[in-house]
């Protein structure tokens, strides 16, 4: 059979397809260099766009409003100059043109030697607990590829890793803590022990990544915070854990710090406060910052367990009621307490069966605040009497509706002589000092999201408040202006805190016989309520209050 020829297009096309892919590429070629200066203004467009999206996600919510209000301010003023859309149309293009010019910046580089020998070795020594005998394609394997397992990282000024993204295989147990511990010990041993880390465990895609977090600020001296009536800064954290900040004054320096807010009064939810602390972790320092605070709005009484006088600065202050460190003292104070707690719930409770608001002497915050009360109960024990904690069961269990706020400070190998309503009534947490995760899921409740250090300043710990997550915290510095080794700044900043100091009682006169005796005005402390009542006897009525 005679062989057919080929068509013409099939013999002799491909130079035809050939000429045809120069002229496309040509006219491509050509079309970019006309289109673009369109390009580059599109790309810079998009930058700007992303830019302002960026800057309002890292607006805090109530720094919104002013920014929404600033923006709005220019676009009428621009709408109301002379030529002024125009004007704004040039500036805006040529804006976006320079933002979306190429860069010419070469392509970073990758790790150095030095880098990549740690990443290897991180990797290595990620093998034994990424890895399985079935998986057919291993991710982790002795002598493997890294640059498979790490999809990003990040070096600070000393080739230390500071940022790392760690992909794992979807068998490894993320969800259990055990399995978790395990591979954060691993990290931190092999990019640091003296740092901080946050591990973020992202389940769904099977990324971890990890952050070498920055110190908190230690010069935080004691003032007068931003703050509505019912809150109290504990301390200060990081910027991702908390979405807003508060305006401090540092010298003649301003900058907005995270605090970590403390909400007290009838509708909060945790009305009490646990503070536990190693030996100068910073506990005193914690209720001495919490006792200006509270004295701005309400009375404060104060029981001092160690006797050491870290709080006779207050005494004989407006709104400080007592400054207690003995025992007999301590007993009277809290007693008086409870009778106060009660008589507030009754004045409460009738109020509002009236149909009126609560008295303003039972709406002013009362704040009992105790440092060190195990050392009290054994010295009432060998006096034969009761534990003073347990005067504490009223101001605990009623205290939220009566306005009551109890704070208490205790060292962690002291937790154990707390009685059991003290434990189960302050949920609201604090842990300063050095602490191994263990003992700080012990007094918080829930392990915190980085790890602890061993070396940390004075009133560096962590706060959880109720059942919501675990911040990171730093007291601010509030020493007792009377001590010598404190910094004379942060002392003269306590000096400038405290309320004046009470009117003293003239000395009365003395009395003749048969003189008829006027009433004081002055009512000690621990005859100011009837104790013919027991404590328990209180009015079913009273304690029905709402909340």
């Amino acid at each position: 059979m005679a062989r057919r020829p080929l068509p013409r297009i099939l013999s002799n096309g491909g130079d035809r397809i050939a000429r045809s892919r120069e002229l496309a590429r040509a006219a491509a070629g050509g079309a970019t260099d006309v289109l673009h200066p369109l390009i580059t203004i599109t790309r810079g467009l998009r930058r700007l766009a992303a830019a302002g999206r960026r800057r309002w996600a890292d607006t805090p919510k109530d720094g919104r409003g002013p920014l929404l209000f600033l923006v709005a301010s220019v676009i009428l003023v621009v709408a109301l100059v002379p030529y002024g859309p125009l004007l704004a149309a040039i500036t805006l293009m040529a804006a976006s043109a320079w933002k979306g010019r190429e860069s010419g910046s070469p392509t970073p580089p990758g790790p150095d030697p030095e880098q990549t020998k740690r990443l290897g070795a991180l990797y290595e020594a990620l093998v034994p607990y990424f890895s399985a005998a079935e998986d057919p394609a291993p991710l982790y394997a002795h002598g493997g590829d890294f640059t498979r397992a790490f999809s990003s990282c990040e070096f600070d000024g000393t080739g230390r890793i500071s940022r790392l993204r760690i992909r794992y295989p979807a068998y490894f147990t993320d969800g259990e803590p055990a399995s978790r511990a395990r591979i954060e010990r691993v990290l931190r041993a092999k990019s640091g022990r003296e740092r901080e880390y946050h591990f973020a465990w992202d389940e769904e895609g099977n990324e971890l990544t990890v952050t070498v977090l920055p110190p908190l600020p230690t010069d935080i001296a004691a003032q007068r915070f931003v703050t509505a009536p019912g809150e109290t800064v504990l301390g200060f954290t990081d910027p991702t854990g908390v979405q807003r900040t508060l305006p401090l004054t540092h010298g003649e320096e301003r900058r907005d710090v995270p605090p970590v807010l403390w909400r007290t009064g009838p509708r909060c939810t945790e009305p009490h406060l646990l503070i536990a602390g190693t030996p100068g972790g910073g506990t005193t320092t914690l209720v001495r910052s919490i006792a200006l605070q509270a004295l701005q709005h309400g009375d404060v009484l104060i029981v001092e367990g160690c006797g050491t006088g870290e709080y006779a600065f207050l005494t004989g202050r407006d709104g400080v009621l007592a400054v207690e460190s003995g025992l007999a003292g301590a007993a009277a104070s809290l007693e008086w307490a409870t009778h106060e707690t009660e008589r507030r719930l009754i004045a409460a409770n009738r109020a509002r069966q009236a149909g009126h608001p609560p008295p303003d002497d039972v709406r002013r915050p009362l704040w009992i605040l105790l440092d060190r009360p195990t050392v009290l109960g054994p010295l009432a024990a060998a006096d034969g009497r009761a534990d003073p904690q347990g005067l504490l069961q009223v101001p605990l269990r009623h205290g939220r509706p009566a306005n009551v706020t109890v704070v208490v400070a205790e060292q962690v190998d002291a937790l154990d002589g707390l009685t059991e309503t003290v434990l189960q009534h302050t949920r609201a947490r604090v842990a300063l000092g050095p602490a191994t995760p263990a003992e700080l899921e012990a007094v918080l409740g829930a392990p915190p999201h980085t790890t602890p250090v061993e070396d940390v300043p004075p009133g560096r710990g962590y706060a959880r408040l109720g059942s919501g997550p675990v911040h990171r915290l730093q007291v601010p510095a509030t020493p007792d202006p009377y001590d010598d080794t404190a910094a004379e700044q942060h002392r003269q900043a306590v000096l400038a805190l405290l309320p004046r100091r009470s009117e003293p009682i003239a000395p009365s006169p003395p009395i003749e016989p048969g003189a008829p005796i006027a009433p004081s005005a002055a009512i000690d402390l621990d005859k100011s309520a009837d104790r013919s009542a027991p404590v328990e006897s209180v009015p079913t009525e009273a304690l029905a209050v709402e909340g």
